[in-house]
Parts: structure tokens; C-alpha cells; sequence
């Protein structure tokens, strides 16, 4: 299966997760790439819609390696890969300073995205968390951890690709997953999108200014 591009995967998400349309989900997108996808998952299940700040952080050296990540919050959430860290020779003074940057650029996106738009209700809520597709589970494990803190009713994973492996991973983050394709040979997220341009920050928000994060929404 391949996706014409994010709008197109969140169309056919939105069927798998039909049934939670009864149930008045919050849906939660990661930005910016999950943002379009929830859009579409959002409209077709009359829900809110409202962001999860989480950023990856790289390997000093090879900045698209997870060796962890870290989730927006009163208290920040830091999910390390002490495999990653070990391996790669970092050091805790170079983890700490990426930390600084990706919590330094979370800030910005919350500014930006956010700034004082009203926040969605999580606590004894069904929540579903969307991305455009999901490779280590770095990002998306912290995130999950963040949002099972904030005590929803029930956590939900929707997602259009993943590597199987991290999929069985991060079924044990959450209380469903679902997920359209599982490769065996995965690549990257980019390959199962025919239009896999990157989504501006500009995008972002004039979607958020489309979907109110505290009542149902519904797509001009």
C-alpha cells in the first residue's frame, strides 16, 4: 500500500477509526508531518483537535539517529536510548545540550502553533495519537508516556506505516493500535508517499485555525 500523500492517508485512517466516531475522541497529531493526517481523521470523527510537542534527540554526530526524546510539559519528559548513547560515544554533557536545543525549539513551535489557543481536555478522554508514519518509536514512545500521564480514559495509536518490529514495540504504550501497513523492509516513512513534501510551520497553523481544540470540527 502507498499513500498519495498525507491527506490521503489520514482518508483512509479515518475509515479504520470509524468506529470510535460515537465516542468523542480527542485526537492529538505530532507536528508538523502528523498535523494534515489528523486533519483528516478530525473531520471525519467530529473531533478536536490539538498538537503533542515532542522532538527526537539525534546522535551529535548523526543527527537522524534517535538516542532519545523529550515531550513538552510542565515537566518535560526525557525518554533515553542508553543502547544508542553507549554505542555512539555520547556524552552526558552532549546529550544534555541536544536536550537543551530540541526543548529550545518545542518552545518555539508551541509559540507559534499554539501561543494562547485553549488546550484540549485529556484527562477521561477516549485520545488518539497520529502521525504520518513511525520508524525507531523513539518520538512517539515519549510521547505516548507524556500523554498516559495526563490519565485519558483510553490511548489510542493510529498510524498509516511502521516498521513491524516498533509497532509490536509500542503496543504496550497504549490500549489500541492501529496501523495500515507493517513492511518487513521499511526504509523510511517517505517511501510509502508518492508527495512526501515537508509540512511548513505556516501549515500547521492555518489547520489548527480550522479545528478548534474543545468542540467538535468539522472540515470547510
Amino acid at each position: 500500500m502507498d499513500f498519495r500523500d498525507r491527506s490521503d492517508a489520514g482518508r483512509r485512517l479515518a475509515k479504520a477509526l470509524s468506529g470510535y466516531k460515537g465516542r468523542y475522541p480527542v485526537v492529538l497529531a505530532l507536528p508538523r508531518g502528523g498535523v494534515p493526517v489528523a486533519a483528516e481523521v478530525a473531520a471525519a470523527l467530529e473531533a478536536p483537535l490539538d498538537l503533542i510537542l515532542v522532538r527526537k534527540i539525534g546522535v551529535p554526530t548523526q543527527p537522524e539517529l534517535a538516542m532519545g526524546a523529550v515531550v513538552d510539559g510542565a515537566a518535560p519528559i526525557v525518554v533515553r536510548n542508553e543502547e544508542i548513547i553507549e554505542l555512539s560515544g555520547t556524552t552526558a554533557h552532549q546529550f544534555d545540550a541536544a536536550c537543551a536545543e530540541e526543548l529550545a525549539e518545542i518552545e518555539r513551535r508551541r509559540q507559534l502553533y499554539i501561543g494562547d489557543r485553549a488546550r484540549a481536555e485529556i484527562a477521561g478522554q477516549v485520545v488518539i495519537v497520529i502521525d504520518d508514519g513511525i520508524a525507531t518509536g523513539a518520538t512517539t514512545r515519549a510521547a505516548l508516556q507524556a500523554i498516559r500521564q495526563r490519565k485519558p480514559k483510553e490511548l489510542v495509536l493510529a498510524v498509516p506505516v511502521a516498521p513491524h518490529d516498533t509497532i509490536t514495540q509500542l503496543r504496550k504504550e497504549v490500549d489500541s493500535l492501529i496501523c495500515l501497513e507493517t513492511p518487513e523492509l521499511f526504509g523510511a516513512i517517505g517511501y510509502f508517499y508518492r508527495d512526501f513534501r515537508q509540512v511548513s510551520d505556516q501549515e500547521v497553523v492555518t489547520i489548527l485555525e480550522r479545528f478548534p481544540a474543545t468542540r467538535p470540527a468539522t472540515i470547510a
